[in-house]
């Protein structure tokens, strides 16, 4: 079976017109992402004076991806009866006034729970209806292409996330680097409303109850994507929410303070996470020319063996860890295109939307899981560890990103032996 390119197996240039539209978005989101990753970065800041444990830690990482599942089902969902843009503009200004709110007023793990939920709410907005527009603009020979590139602005904002997040919070405190990156984002979510000003977004209306039945909750091939999908969400944020920790912690084991610590570690996790911004653009361009699923099953094996083993690094080289965990982060984010780009092609036009909020809502359960069990396996595993400063064995909670993402090439393996695979862009199988 093949999984075939519509117009042949040579794919089109993108047009000028429509480049130039997909850097614009491109751009405004990485500034909308750079609220992203601040509470990762800021952590073990807020561990010492919050006096949270690791468990709890993972539990505030967790309610953004709640909030993210609950606006990302229900506002994806819409997506298919309202205009995209208006979602996204609006999930965007939400996510900068959360932002705004958690800078201003979090003091312990209640409030920051509510807000970092809030927070969510904003996020979840923005991915799967920009994703929709940038879907709807380009044809399926070039679209996990396009796909990639957003995908990739959104993994370099992450990173500069990360950056930003450290270098403020290193020398203003952890409360003028979240205001900070809220700030950034609304100059994304301006610079996104003149881009989006002149698009008209396909609008299908409510989808008919059996066609949705046959297109998202029957179709076999769909669900393997999204059961796929699950398991990349799993790994990736899993890992996202704890190796800037992680890396502080290796600093720390040199001898630096906690402050300079979580600066450098920070700053490092933001090259680990934006490196992923070059492996989507990358894996987005080969997955249009061997296949969303080949793309998916090699990105994938690669990403968990580096889970199984990174963990079990830590007290060796700094420099020996770092370039690991950014073979890490290339390998842990690179199938993101190949899954979003393979649900769009599996399912009608009209049931887009209906099929991006379902991947929403298992993809993020998974993913808003992960974090809050690696700090339960870390406070499990070291004893009376209070805080990272204290954790010695990284190697088992790791190890536990990676176990469940296996799942994710046994699904594409599955998906290889149906005929649906035929739909899918990308040369043969």
């Amino acid at each position: 079976m093949k999984e075939v390119v519509s117009q042949g197996q040579k794919t089109s240039p993108i047009s000028e017109k429509h480049y130039r539209w997909l850097l614009g978005i491109c751009l405004s989101q990485v500034f909308i992402m750079l609220v992203f990753l601040n509470y990762s970065a800021v952590l073990p800041l807020l561990q010492r004076e919050w006096k949270i444990s690791n468990a709890t830690a993972g539990a505030i990482f967790s309610a953004y991806q709640v909030g993210y599942i609950f606006s990302a089902v229900f506002l994806s969902f819409l997506a298919d009866r309202y205009s995209a843009k208006y979602i996204f503009l609006l999930s965007a200004l939400w996510s900068v006034m959360a932002n705004a709110l958690f800078a201003l007023f979090a003091g312990g793990s209640t409030s920051a729970l509510v807000l970092r939920g809030l927070a969510g709410l904003g996020m979840g907005g923005t991915y799967m209806p920009g994703l929709k527009l940038v879907a709807e603009r380009f044809g399926a020979t070039v679209r996990g292409r396009a796909v990639g590139l957003y995908v990739g602005s959104m993994v370099l904002g992450a990173a500069l996330s990360l950056s930003v997040s450290g270098l403020v919070a290193s020398f203003a405190g952890w409360r003028l680097a979240v205001m900070a990156t809220a700030l950034g984002a609304l100059i994304g979510t301006g610079i996104a409303s003149l881009i989006l000003k002149e698009v008209t977004t396909t609008v299908s209306g409510p989808p008919a109850e059996k066609g949705l039945q046959r297109e998202v909750l029957r179709n076999k091939p769909a669900l393997l994507i999204i059961a796929g999908y699950a398991a990349h969400m799993w790994e990736m944020y899993g890992m996202r929410g704890w190796m800037a920790p992680f890396l502080t912690a290796c600093v720390m084991k040199m001898g630096y303070g906690m402050v300079q610590a979580a600066g450098i570690g920070a700053n490092l996790s933001a090259l680990v996470v934006g490196i992923g911004g070059l492996a989507t653009g990358v894996a987005g361009f080969i997955s249009d020319r061997i296949g969303r699923t080949r793309t998916v099953i090699l990105m994938m094996s690669l990403s968990i063996l580096c889970s199984f083993t990174i963990g079990w690094l830590f007290g060796s080289s700094l420099v020996g860890v770092v370039a690991f965990a950014l073979i890490y982060g290339f390998f842990v984010v690179a199938e993101s295109p190949a899954f979003s780009t393979a649900l769009t092609e599996l399912v009608a036009a009209r049931y887009v939307g209906a099929a991006m909020a379902l991947q929403s809502l298992v993809g993020f359960t998974a993913a808003s899981v992960s974090p809050a069990a690696f700090g339960l396996i870390l406070d499990l595993t070291n004893g009376g560890a209070r805080d990272v400063a204290s954790v010695t064995i990284w190697g088992w909670a790791f190890t536990a990103l990676g176990l469940p993402a296996m799942a994710g090439p046994l699904a594409m393996l599955l998906l290889r032996r149906l005929p649906e695979s035929s739909r899918m862009a990308g040369g043969k199988k």
